[in-house]
Formats: structure tokens, C-alpha cells, sequence
């Protein structure tokens, strides 16, 4: 063992030593690559990801979380066996992107509101891509076909949820082995009561419990905010610089040259394997290159929705970032992130199968399209990196509200099922 621990050592040490000559030697490209890595953060990632992060903990801090917990167990406990707060993190993860499902999981952790391993079965599920991502700069951006977009959607979040429903059963044994303590949340979700009543007595107790005034959540809500987002955007740049110097060193192309018979077995080109290279490190340039590869459509369509199922090792390191200081794992949710990107990539060919008429050419500007396509292009260079801004900053906020409201939809829609279930309109 030691001599292992050894050569591990040596071995990342003299990596790290020779990327620091590479760099050095191509430190052109590396400002290049790092200009870009900024851009992509500054224009898009911040101004997406900020509103949801202020909004989450703004809720979290009313208590919110917990009332809307409660009402979600009954769905929440069935079909993932999780808690119900896993809603707020699964509707957030779908409005909001990578890595927001990470930041509420290790909040929720940190607090006692979840188990470790009730933290890692959601952090498998609810870690999705956002549909702005998804029909705007992939089905639009990148392939410029609007219609693209609802085969990604299905596909993607489908396969989450199947993910959801394979990791309920995840750590059960563990469970059972070392008869892990009630979380806090689950002792306000089983105190006596009817749902509403509990709801609101854990939604009181939460506020009572936080005690701090609205100006104080909201200032530390910004600051936790902004740490998180510089170590996101840390990562975008050092992940950008590093796949750019692999390029410049020929080592690319030998990774390429790797994963072509690979693909092959499974009758899929050999062209995309420059795709899947740039996916498993970073999702915007796989999913770019999935695009323009030299390939059928309908392969570029499952090695792109592979890739944003996968969502790069660029996620995963800024998941690992913000798990940090918790005891969850990050083994069970990257072999999530594998079967979430087979499962994608195998829906997306069933959606293909059911309705081969998406893959044919369009043979004129439809409405739909030209409304698409109008959308993807009021955020893009035409208004200039301010309007890009504005522009991602506005979509996210809809998105905030949308995720919120149908929170509210959901729990409403819950409450009127188990009064009809028991029969009791009264007793709340």
C-alpha cells in the first residue's frame, strides 16, 4: 500500500510539473483559452446560476423548503426514497442546471436534513441540464434545429428519473447495517397532525430555528453565492485550458484514435470521437462538436444527448468543490452520471424510432422554427456581451418563478389527493 501511495504521488506531482512547462510553452493559447473559459462564465454561467442560488437560500432561510418538504414526502419517499425537500432540489436542478442540485444537497447534508445516503440518491437524479441549455444553445445554438430540442428534453429527463428510480435502492443495505439516526427533517414529517398542519408547524419551527432577519439571509445568501460561482468559474477556465494544451501537445488525437474503435463496436462513427473526447471533459464543447461532426444525424443526436447527460468532468469537479466538508460521496454520483448518459442516449434513439419525421430536412422556415430561432438570437453577439448578460440574467429569473410556482401547483395538487384518500376536507 505504501508503495503505491508512493508512485501515486510521483506520478501527480511530474503531471502537474509538466503541464506548468506546457503551459509555459503555449502560454498564447493558454490566454486564449482562458479568455474564452471567462467569457462563457461572465455572459452565460453567472447570470444563470445567480438568481437560483440567492432565490434557494432565501427560501431556505423563510423555512419554505421545509413547509414545501413535507408536502412532498408522499411523492417524494415512494418513488426515490428520499425526503421531501429532494423536490425542491429536483425542481431547482431542472430550472436552474448544473450544479445548483449540488449546492442544495451539501446545504441539506450539512444541516442534518437528509442522510448521506438520502443525499446521494438525489444527488444522482436531480443533477440535470436546464431546458434553456438544452432547446436554446444546443437544439438552436448548435444544430439549428428547433424540433431537436423536445427529443433532447424527453430523453434527458427521462432519463434522470429512471436514474431516480434505480437509486432508491441505493445504499439499503448500509442502511439497514448501521440503523442511521432519523434526520431532523423526517422528525417534523412524522409528528402528529394532519399534512397542511405539519407543513406549517415545520415551516414555523424552521424560522424560529434560523432566527435571522431577512436583510441578514439575503446578505449572506449573496456572499455564499459568489464563492460558489468563482470556484464554478475557476473550473470552466482550468478545464478549457486544459482540453486546449491536449490539443497542442498531439494529445488529443491519440484519445481520438482510442475511442473510435470503441464507438465502432457499437455501430456508431468514428468521426464523433472527437465529440465524446471533448464531452467527457467538458459538456458545451462536446455537445458543439457532437453538431458539426461528420456523421447521420441521428448519431450526432445520441453521442449530444450522451454528452449532456455525462455533463463533463468539468461538472464533476465543481460538484467535488462543493461537496467538500460533507461525507457524501462522489463515486455513486458519477457511476449516476454514466448511467444517466446510456440511459439519454438509449431514449433518445427510442424517440428517434417512434418519430423518424424529425430527422428529415426542414423544407421551409416553419413558425415554430423562426420563433426559436428569434429567441436564441436575442441573447446572442447582436446585443453585444451586455445583452448576452441581461439576457441569460432575465431567462433566469423566469425560470426561478416557473420552478416556484409549479412547486406550489404540485404541493396544492398533493394536499387535494390524500384529503380525497382520507376522505377528511375538514381535518387539515
Amino acid at each position: 500500500m505504501e508503495t503505491r501511495q508512493r508512485f501515486t504521488t510521483g506520478l501527480l506531482g511530474f503531471t502537474v510539473l509538466f503541464l506548468t512547462f506546457v503551459l509555459i510553452a503555449f502560454a498564447e493559447s493558454a490566454f486564449t483559452a482562458t479568455m474564452d473559459g471567462l467569457k462563457l462564465f461572465a455572459l452565460v454561467v453567472l447570470p444563470s446560476l445567480l438568481p437560483f442560488f440567492i432565490v434557494s437560500e432565501l427560501l431556505y432561510g423563510t423555512g419554505m423548503v421545509h413547509f414545501l418538504g413535507v408536502l412532498f414526502e408522499p411523492m417524494m419517499r415512494p418513488l426515490f426514497n428520499v425526503p421531501g425537500i429532494g423536490s425542491f432540489v429536483l425542481s431547482m436542478g431542472l430550472a436552474a442546471g448544473y450544479p445548483m442540485d449540488a449546492v442544495l444537497t451539501a446545504k441539506f447534508r450539512r444541516d442534518g436534513l437528509c442522510t448521506r445516503i438520502e443525499a446521494e440518491r438525489m444527488l444522482a437524479f436531480s443533477n440535470t441540464a436546464d431546458p434553456l441549455f438544452i432547446f436554446g444553445a444546443v437544439a438552436v445554438g448548435m444544430f439549428t434545429r428547433p424540433e431537436f430540442g423536445l427529443v433532447l428534453a424527453i430523453a434527458h429527463y427521462s432519463a434522470s428519473f429512471a436514474v431516480g428510480v434505480i437509486y432508491r435502492f441505493h445504499g439499503l443495505r448500509e442502511e439497514a447495517h448501521d440503523h442511521p439516526a432519523r434526520s431532523n427533517f423526517e422528525d417534523r414529517i412524522y409528528s402528529s397532525g394532519g399534512m397542511i398542519r405539519r407543513a406549517f408547524r415545520a415551516l414555523y419551527q424552521a424560522r424560529a430555528e434560523d432566527g435571522r432577519s431577512l436583510g441578514t439571509i439575503l446578505n449572506e445568501a449573496i456572499a455564499e453565492s459568489t464563492q460558489t460561482l468563482i470556484k464554478i468559474g475557476c473550473f470552466i477556465v482550468l478545464f478549457a485550458v486544459l482540453l486546449r494544451m491536449l490539443d497542442q501537445i498531439g494529445a488529443g488525437a491519440m484519445l481520438e484514435a482510442m475511442l473510435a474503435p470503441v464507438l465502432s463496436v457499437f455501430g456508431i462513427s468514428s468521426s464523433l470521437s472527437n465529440a465524446l473526447l471533448q464531452g467527457i471533459f467538458e459538456i458545451d464543447l462536446g455537445s458543439q462538436a457532437a453538431s458539426v461532426a461528420d456523421a447521420p444525424m441521428y448519431e450526432r443526436l445520441i453521442i449530444a444527448s450522451a454528452i449532456i447527460a455525462w455533463s463533463g468532468l468539468s461538472v464533476h469537479g465543481q460538484v467535488a468543490s462543493i461537496l467538500t466538508g460533507t461525507d457524501i460521496r462522489l463515486l455513486p454520483y458519477v457511476i449516476a452520471r454514466l448511467i444517466h448518459a446510456v440511459l439519454a442516449a438509449l431514449f433518445t434513439l427510442a424517440v428517434l424510432l417512434v418519430n423518424p419525421s424529425v430527422l428529415r430536412p426542414p423544407s421551409g422556415v416553419s413558425r415554430v422554427e423562426t420563433v426559436w430561432t428569434a429567441w436564441a438570437e436575442s441573447g446572442t453577439s447582436s446585443l453585444g456581451a451586455a445583452g448576452i448578460f441581461w439576457h441569460h440574467l432575465q431567462l433566469s429569473l423566469k425560470w426561478s418563478l416557473v420552478a416556484f410556482a409549479l412547486l406550489l401547483l404540485t404541493s396544492l395538487a398533493l394536499f387535494l389527493w390524500q384529503s380525497v384518500k382520507q376522505r377528511s376536507w375538514i381535518r387539515i
